[in-house]
């Protein structure tokens, strides 16, 4: 083939990809193109968008909000999934680009060359502004949603303020009395209803699967159940290594056998009524909501089950008696009913078109009841803990305070005022706030924390045990791989504390739920009391304060705990020195305050710009005022980072001498021999001269030094030293102790005898030691080691010799 023939082909290649690639969104022929379908996703998802906002303006009920929502979060995704394509896309565009390099100037390029070059920058075009466009959708679908978000907190603003006639007035009873005929007629209906059907289906061909259904609810809820939990507490007994997994493992164990069970036999027994066509169209709702009632039902009580443990505190997680148990065990029943009757009953009314009395009765009825059990519950705790602190005082044992700990201070005080709320609440006529208050505030969160605590529990346990140098994956991974056994153990730790910090993220934003998508939505809810207070570019609302408030502490509560686990779990797995745990805390501390102020700060609207710029407006102030305390600060930071003194290091400032026993970020303490504490500011340990006795070696060395007479033979005295040095205990054998001939001055000869032993701190008692036995050997010996006999002559003057 000629030049000229390939010229041609590769010109009618390029039109007719270049007219591929410019319809490719369009033409049937893209259907391979990753550009053209991502493109087409994209241009879904915007029609998904705007038909979403579209039905903004419609009255849609929660339900439709719910799917609105789901929608939205989809019609993201999408999204998403289409720049991720396109970026790669872009990606080997630019590639190519670059491959062909920038054209030279005044050089006219092949025509093919230049073709290809144009169909890439077209490409790069139709790409980029794709992406843009997917920019912009992502912001309009969260603008939208964050609309959603308002107009659902909006609505439940206006169910939770909604007033009905209060239980104690006529205007509650009187309707209520006038429609009770209709309703009971009404229902009535429904129920002979609902016989006809089911009778009706029974004797049909396919009657016999209600009761296959039934006998596999039957034989799922009781022998089945009571056999799952038998054999998990023996599995757990004969393989599960250790006594903490062993305990965890089957609490977790009965929580899922006891949801399982149960909602399995619900599905069992609501599809043998429907295959057996015993379902009419107007229960079919009824048994619709029966089965996830009985979810949350079982749920309830498999997981008071799991933490109560009834007769069994061995296995028990939770720190109570059995007394307690026993008491506490029958209100979650209440609970578990209430939960499978309400939705039901809710069914019920609507299948049979009761009355709006007949709703506001049933709301009002479990509103009473559930308050009646929030208030036998804490009732009961606290008897049993009042009983328990006296039969400790009459042992004569010290009777501790039931809530000492703040935190559950804390719950007991928001339990209790959510109560009293409830109450009123009711009384009042709000019904809707009473429920909100016992299932958002009490009951709901009461049941995440009990889930959570057995998820903690788990994952603590299975993490540490099985991550531990003495178990089994343990000793595999040290021999496999040559890891110090420390270090396994210090994974599994950390490990643990990754696993539950997700799980207390998971577990805080499920308590979150019923206030809405987070802390926004929940002060949200509480309403815009005022646009607030505009200072510069900030708004400070009382509602951002709160919010900066509550975000504030949450970090700081989040920041002990990570600090207590740092200290009490991960760090004494290490083999780092007192020191170097203390330096370790102190730094973690430091920088977990910083981070729970600027997310503090940062949830009152002040950036990190704005946070600099305050910095840099300090920085003046922080020049001349307080410039000792800075220069302290830092001074206690390279104390920190480079550790030229240690805790328990003996060093020596000015004339003090002592131990170091504290290192702050201000100042260290030293405690001096006469047991007296010496407060010294960092910046004197590091612009100031410090004697380390223990920085490099922690050895500490005896001195004796003393002369003997010229006569004396130095053989007898050397073996004499060497024997008291050989005789001490605290004297080290490496490096050995030596005794040298200092010299001869004044007719006497001098010894220089060093030892050493393990520390400074021992060779002061050790000298003593050593010296007295010497002594002792010494007279024994007839050896003088006194002082050289000094002789004094008076030389008298001239003039007066002879006179007598």
């Amino acid at each position: 083939m000629t030049y000229r023939s390939m010229t041609r082909v590769r010109l009618i290649w390029l039109a007719v990809f270049t007219l591929f690639c410019t319809q490719a969104a369009a033409a049937q022929t893209a259907k391979g193109d990753p550009v053209a379908d991502a493109v087409a996703q994209l241009a879904q998802a915007s029609q998904d968008v705007q038909a979403a906002d579209r039905m903004l303006d419609a009255r849609l009920d929660e339900d439709g909000q719910r799917d609105l929502k789901a929608r939205l979060a989809a019609a993201r995704k999408a999204a998403s999934d289409s720049a991720d394509t396109l970026q790669a896309q872009i990606t080997m565009v630019d590639a190519r680009i670059a491959q062909l390099g920038p054209p030279t100037p005044g050089v006219a390029e092949a025509p093919d060359i230049a073709a290809q070059r144009k169909l890439l920058a077209q490409q790069r075009s139709t790409i980029d502004s794709a992406i843009k466009r997917e920019r912009l959708l992502v912001i309009e679908s969260k603008q939208i949603d964050d609309e959603l978000d308002a107009t659902i907190a909006a609505r439940r603003g206006r169910r939770l303020a909604q007033q009905m006639p209060s239980i104690l007035t006529p205007g509650f009873w009187g309707p209520l009395l006038q429609a009770i005929p209709g309703d009971v007629a009404r229902t009535g209906q429904l129920a002979r209803l609902g016989f006809a059907t089911a009778v009706a289906g029974a004797r049909g061909a396919h009657g016999w699967l209600a009761l296959v259904g039934a006998l596999v609810a039957i034989l799922v809820l009781g022998p089945v159940r009571l056999r799952l939990r038998a054999v998990g507490r023996q599995y757990a007994i004969d393989n599960v290594p250790g006594h903490r997994v062993r305990r965890s493992g089957y609490a977790l164990w009965r929580l899922v056998i006891g949801t399982a069970t149960p909602a399995l036999a619900a599905l069992a027994f609501a599809w043998g009524l429907r295959a057996a066509g015993m379902v009419n169209a107007r229960w079919e709702p009824i048994i619709s909501a029966l089965v996830p009632a009985t979810v949350v039902a079982a749920f309830i009580t498999a997981l008071a089950g799991a933490l109560l443990l009834r007769h069994q505190a061995s296995w028990r997680l939770l720190p109570i008696d059995d007394t307690l148990a026993d008491s506490l065990r029958p209100w979650s029943w209440w609970l578990a009913a209430l939960a499978l009757v309400d939705p039901v009953l809710l069914a019920v009314n609507d299948a049979a078109r009761a009355s709006r009395a007949a709703h506001t009765a049933a709301d009002t009825a479990e509103a009473v009841l559930t308050l009646a059990v929030a208030i036998g519950a804490l009732v009961t705790i606290v008897r049993r803990r009042r009983a328990a602190r006296l039969a400790l005082q009459a042992e004569g044992g010290e009777a501790a305070s039931g809530f000492a700990h703040p935190t559950i201070a804390l719950v007991a005080l928001i339990v209790s005022a959510a109560t009293i709320g409830a109450a009123i609440a009711i009384l009042g006529g709000y019904i809707g706030l009473a429920l909100w208050l016992m299932r958002s505030v009490i009951f709901w969160p009461a049941i995440v924390i009990g889930a959570l605590y057995i998820l903690l529990t788990v994952a603590d346990d299975v993490a540490t045990s099985l991550f531990a140098a003495s178990s089994r994956p343990g000793i595999l991974i040290g021999r496999s791989i040559g890891i110090r056994p420390s270090a396994i153990d210090q994974f599994g730790v950390l490990l643990s504390g990754v696993v539950r910090l997700m799980l207390v993220v998971l577990g805080l934003g499920a308590i979150l739920t019923p206030f809405g998508a987070g802390f926004g939505s929940f002060f949200s809810q509480l309403g815009t009391l005022s646009d607030g207070l505009t200072i510069g570019q900030v708004t400070i609302s009382p509602n951002a304060v709160l919010r900066a408030l509550a975000v504030f502490v949450v970090g700081l509560a989040l920041a002990r705990g990570f600090l207590g686990w740092l200290n009490n779990r991960y760090l004494p797995t290490t083999e780092l020195d007192d020191s170097a745990r203390n330096s370790v805390g102190l730094v973690a501390r430091y920088i977990g305050i910083l981070i729970a102020v600027l997310w503090g700060l940062a949830a009152l609207g002040i950036g990190l710009e704005r946070i600099a710029l305050l910095l840099s407006a300090l920085s003046v102030g922080i020049g001349f005022g307080l410039q000792a305390i800075t220069q302290n600060f830092v001074s206690g930071l390279i104390l920190l980072a480079e550790r030229p003194v240690k805790i328990g290091d003996l060093i020596r400032i000015g004339a003090d001498e002592g131990d170091v026993k504290r290192i702050s970020v201000r100042s260290t303490e030293i405690v001096l021999g006469d047991h007296s504490t010496l407060i010294v500011p960092n910046s004197k340990l590091i612009t100031e001269t410090v004697l380390n006795k223990t920085l490099s070696n922690a050895l500490g060395r005896i001195q004796i030094l003393f002369t003997v007479p010229l006569n004396t033979d130095p053989g007898p005295v050397r073996a004499i030293v060497l024997q008291a040095f050989a005789d001490a205990e605290a004297v080290l054998d490496t490096p050995a102790p030596v005794v040298f001939l200092d010299g001869i001055v004044d007719g006497r000869i001098g010894f220089n005898c060093m030892a050493h032993v393990a520390g400074p701190r021992e060779a002061y008692p050790t000298r003593s030691a050593v010296l007295m036995q010497v002594l002792q050997r010494f007279v024994a010996e007839g050896i003088d080691i006194g002082t050289p006999a000094t002789r004094f002559e008076l030389v008298g003057d001239k003039r007066t010799d002879g006179i007598a």
